[in-house]
């Protein structure tokens, strides 16, 4: 059997037209409840860190589990958490058979702080939830350890976070759900971890890059897609890899580098090559996910708007490119996680509410 298509639209307000207004709206004006977290660090295997960012019934930003006020830790204050998990901490949280958790992976540049992961942290957290963001390497806010940062295939560090909260709450009922970037990684690691993902309940991947090529073209040869986009997303990866350079002295051409304009040129020079690829086009199409949607086995919403400047239409998978595990939610409109509806300024609910729907129906 193949995916089921649903083409249902969201609901987009008749004052917000077209993907891109779609795209920057959602990103700087609609309305969310901001939500904080408690930090949790943890080394990986090769010597670096993840940083997990938890909220939960119990669990509160502004006191410890025994109930004495702390103040928010100054380390934290460019980040959305207050203040450093405690041991005591972890049993402020469910982890019974009746615990619904979700781990969520940000996409390009996110973290905790993002408008999505906001949304989507206080929709679950308000209906009693565990929630975690797992921050990918560099964008926890401090700088990681290593030359390397994170890409869109790194299925090992997807898996290193996955099986790191699932021996947290080892009872509770686990589900995850990836935006843009970390949604590629999470499903190429689904595809390559059958066994992985059969200990999860079931996932969803939002507004994700599927064939990197035809995505990454986008950004890199479109004039908003290198004026407006890249520029955007290069402000912050760049002066991350400039960092870098100061502490890894040798490790790129830096010269090279400097004159990098595009995503495909910072590909080309940083991301392939420090990550073991040849160039970006290797890159992009060894690290895409659209292959491995034919293997996945946990359910799973894959939800594309065809109106994504990011992700060209033609470039989404139809029900033949998918296992019967997947539902493909199309919506001719929706922009890059935009998703908003409601009167002016709008409001982010609709995307928290979809995720869920597929969680309790999978529909």
């Amino acid at each position: 059997m193949a995916a089921q298509i649903d083409s249902s639209p969201c609901p987009q307000p008749f004052w917000l037209p077209g993907g891109h207004l779609q795209t920057i709206h959602g990103a700087l004006a609609a309305r969310y409840h901001r939500i904080a977290f408690v930090r949790d660090r943890v080394d990986t295997p090769d010597g670096d860190f993840i940083d997990f960012d938890w909220v939960g019934p119990h669990l509160f930003a502004n006191k410890t589990a025994d109930n004495v006020s702390v103040e928010a830790d100054p380390r934290l204050a460019a980040t959305a958490a207050r203040r450093w998990m405690q041991d005591s901490d972890w049993g402020s949280l469910p982890s019974t058979g009746e615990t619904s958790a979700l781990v969520l992976f940000h996409g390009l540049e996110g973290s905790s702080s993002s408008h999505y992961a906001q949304a989507i942290a206080q929709y679950f957290r308000a209906r009693g939830w565990v929630v975690v963001v797992a921050h990918l390497r560099g964008c926890s806010g401090f700088a990681n350890r290593m030359a390397r940062a994170y890409y869109s295939g790194d299925s090992d560090d997807l898996k290193f976070m996955l099986e790191t909260v699932l021996a947290r709450l080892p009872n509770a009922r686990w589900h995850a759900a990836g935006v843009s970037l970390g949604g590629n990684a999470m499903l190429k690691c689904f595809g390559e971890h059958p066994e992985l993902s059969q200990k999860l309940e079931a996932a969803a991947a939002i507004s994700v890059p599927l064939d990197l090529v035809a995505c990454g073209t986008a950004l890199s040869d479109t004039f908003l897609g290198r004026r407006l986009y890249g520029r955007y997303f290069l402000r912050t990866m760049k002066r991350k890899v400039l960092d870098k350079m100061k502490r890894f002295p040798g490790s790129i051409d830096i010269l090279r580098f400097t004159q990098a304009r595009t995503l495909r040129e910072f590909d080309d020079i940083y991301t392939a090559p420090m990550h073991g690829y040849k160039n970006a086009l290797d890159y992009w199409t060894r690290a895409s996910s659209k292959p491995w949607l034919k293997e996945l086995v946990i359910p799973t919403l894959v939800l594309n708007a065809r109106n994504d400047p990011f992700v060209p239409a033609p470039s989404l998978p139809d029900s033949q490119d998918c296992s019967d595990s997947v539902l493909l939610h199309q919506p001719a409109e929706g922009g890059h996680m935009g998703f908003v509806t409601g009167s002016f300024p709008g409001h982010l609910n609709w995307l928290p509410q979809r995720i869920a729907r597929y969680f309790e129906t999978r529909q």
